[in-house]
């Protein structure tokens, strides 16, 4: 696959010459509406096999092969040309496919809505050959150790169809919030969690769920212990039954991070119960914050690097957003920015004229449109360059995999990409 940048004037099928494809490849691969039209600025998937690069000022054989890990010997053999040939400047070299790398990745449906809308059954069925597990969000705990069901219409046969393990989501919220008095409850009153725990496994095995994944965000800090002692409960239960146990985490750069999200998830004792954590690993950028990127790579890392001191890397999932948001700028406190997807940012700045910028220290896409009554925005979102900057973090720190939040948003770039760089490990039923 090969990442092409869209410049001024540049057209489809000028993009399509240069690197042997056809417009229809591209615009059907990049889900473009009109061929016609693209953005300056826009990040476009190649559908080929392997890419292209071109020499700049500076590279030499032994440098482009280092750069793309491939012996300098094997670059020129491929390129048919001499060893110690001098590169010119803008010279096109062909870079066969990289290995790929086994991982694995889940992807998380919010289901609010009864039936579940098409669309959002559609999204799931489209990116289930690419998951390892399903995630319908979610079961809701109540103060007497019952649930809350979500919606789960056909999301059972998408996961058995697609050899996905079913994830059985399980929150600490109430009326839409998650709620600390809830967590207390659940992590304390030994009755009700017996009650909560045989819940648990009657409806997995009513449904099929194969991983019981607990998001319980926004516990009291005093209940740290509590919620590695229920959690130690929790796995002899499931293990006993060949379940996986797993649970989000608060994206923490230090053991002693201050603030109710953080101090109730302590990663090291965490980590050493479960069998794999997911770390959200973005709202930097939040829809009642300032103006940023949902998940610059800087602190992305910071947050990882971290992790994988206290958490075996091989059980870590990083934590991806699969959309962005549409501030009004200035920004002012008590405002809500507008989410929406990679495609829908895409197709704004078309509407627009507005040109893609991207910030290489945040390795982030956005642009700045002005609206009605003369109203500025920006906009912050996710490309193809953003998402293989992030698969490259992942396969550095050889983690895990991916998690993403969420199913329903249009980004054809990203799964384009995954199947690129990885082997999706599939877990056998049990």
């Amino acid at each position: 696959m090969q990442i092409h940048v869209v410049r001024e004037n540049e057209t489809l099928f000028q993009i399509a010459r240069l690197y042997g494809s056809t417009v229809n490849d591209i615009a059907e691969a990049n889900e473009i509406p009109d061929p016609n039209r693209l953005v300056v600025g826009q990040a476009l998937v190649i559908p080929i096999v392997g890419s292209f690069y071109w020499v700049q000022p500076g590279d030499s054989l032994w440098s482009i092969g280092q750069r793309f890990q491939i012996p300098y010997q094997e670059l020129a053999r491929i390129n048919g040309i001499s060893v110690n040939q001098i590169l010119l400047v803008g010279t096109r070299l062909y870079i066969p496919p990289a290995e790929k790398t086994e991982a694995e990745f889940n992807a998380y449906v919010e289901l609010r809505e009864s039936p579940v809308p098409a669309q959002l059954e559609n999204s799931a069925r489209d990116a289930a050959p690419l998951l390892t597990y399903l995630a319908p969000f979610s079961f809701e705990a109540r103060r007497d150790g019952t649930l809350k069901e979500p919606p789960l219409n056909r999301f059972q046969e998408i996961a058995a169809a697609n050899r996905n393990v079913l994830m059985m989501v399980i929150t600490n919220k109430e009326n839409d919030q998650f709620n600390d008095e809830l967590g207390r409850i659940l992590l304390n009153d030994m009755e009700v969690q017996e009650r909560f725990l045989q819940n648990i496994i009657n409806t997995a095995e009513k449904y099929g769920f194969r991983d019981i994944h607990f998001d319980f965000e926004y516990l009291r800090p005093q209940d740290r212990e509590a919620y590695a002692a229920f959690l130690r409960r929790a796995k002899e239960r499931f293990g006993q039954r060949g379940w996986l146990l797993s649970i989000a985490l608060a994206p923490k750069t230090s053991a002693e991070q201050a603030g109710q999200w953080y101090e109730a998830h302590d990663y090291r004792a965490l980590g050493a119960i479960v069998d794999f954590v997911v770390i959200m690993t973005y709202e930097w950028g939040y829809s009642g914050g300032p103006p940023m990127p949902v998940s610059p790579i800087g602190p992305v890392r910071q947050v990882l690097e971290y992790a994988v001191t206290e958490i075996p890397p091989q059980k870590i999932l990083m934590g991806q957003n699969l959309y962005g948001y549409d501030w009004r700028v200035p920004y002012q406190p008590g405002t809500t920015a507008r989410a929406l997807s990679p495609q829908q940012a895409i197709q704004l700045a078309l509407e627009h004229r507005a040109a893609i910028e991207y910030d290489i220290s945040a390795q982030a896409p956005f642009f700045r449109y002005t609206g009605e009554n003369g109203q500025r925005h920006i906009v912050w979102f996710e490309d193809a360059r953003s998402i293989q900057a992030k698969f490259q973090l992942l396969k550095e720190l050889r983690l895990r995999g991916m998690s993403y939040w969420k199913l329903g948003l249009s980004f054809p770039q990203n799964w384009l990409l995954l199947a690129d760089n990885f082997e999706v490990r599939k877990h056998s039923p049990r």
